[in-house]
């Protein structure tokens, strides 16, 4: 399981109380003069250990930004970024790559495989570029963890939408990074296959401590969240703890994010049944 992987390779445990992630006043604004936009005005937030976090907000309001600059994939304008406790606002481009490479994971809604690899050699990829020799036993049990024990072999091609999210999955997870980066990482999916994407995800942060910051459009993906944050314009206007898909629903109503769209049954959280 997830959670003996974890101790075996973070013999301190997971302080859930501290925050992997923080940002500090963080702007980002591109263009000059008349034509300036500011995408992120002022932002403070920080992300705890062992958490899982939904960011929403209509379209517009700076969540890609958001999730690129806390993952160090675009630099902010000014403010600050402390990531597993070392500021990043100032790093150069080959230590952003490396922090990047070794110490944080992606999942996109676009999975992200090369087509040419099997599973297994997209698995391992970003250890290998990183120099780093993957643990075979290790990789072995995060793929059969994530459901692809019989298809190590395969290529993308080979497999279903919800098999190649697994993948990437399993690929995030394999560097044991500091925090997991989503981006839509259920928005190519049907319904049953992102349900059981995001209970990948939960059994990560609930089993092996993992943090992972996803930003969603989906209510129901963000009810499977520990708290939702809500963006609009740039700022931080608000969040949900414990968060159910109607009060997520509602709120976003609200920001005008969300219309009455059928919606997905939501998960039970009775007895912790994710």
């Amino acid at each position: 399981m997830l959670l003996c992987m974890n101790r075996q390779r973070n013999p301190r445990g997971v302080d859930r109380s501290a925050e992997v992630v923080r940002l500090d006043s963080v702007r980002k604004t591109y263009g000059r003069g008349g034509g300036t936009v500011e995408a992120l005005a002022g932002v403070t937030i920080g992300f705890r250990s062992g958490s899982l976090t939904a960011v929403m907000g209509p379209s517009g309001s700076g969540k890609s930004t958001f999730l690129h600059c806390a993952a160090g994939l675009d630099r902010p304008t000014s403010g600050s970024i402390v990531f597993d406790g070392e500021e990043i606002t100032g790093l150069g481009e080959v230590a952003l790559t490396r922090l990047r490479r070794e110490r944080i994971g992606f999942i996109f809604q676009s999975f992200n495989l090369l087509p040419a690899l099997t599973v297994l050699q997209n698995v391992t990829l970003p250890m290998k570029l990183g120099g780093r020799e993957p643990d075979p036993g290790f990789v072995a049990e995060v793929i059969a963890r994530v459901g692809l024990r019989d298809r190590v072999d395969h290529r993308p091609s080979e497999l279903s939408g919800g098999q190649q999210q697994r993948v990437a999955i399993a690929r995030a997870l394999v560097t044991q990074p500091a925090v997991i980066f989503g981006d839509e990482p259920t928005g190519a999916l049907d319904t049953r296959t992102a349900m059981e994407v995001l209970t990948l995800l939960r059994e990560a942060v609930e089993e092996a401590g993992q943090t992972v910051v996803m930003v969603t459009h989906d209510p129901v993906a963000a009810s499977y969240a520990d708290r939702v944050v809500f963006l609009a314009d740039g700022r931080l206007v608000g969040e949900i703890a414990n968060p159910t898909a109607e009060a997520v629903a509602e709120r976003l109503t609200h920001l005008g994010a969300w219309d009455e769209r059928p919606r997905r049954q939501a998960p039970s959280r009775a007895g912790g049944g994710y």
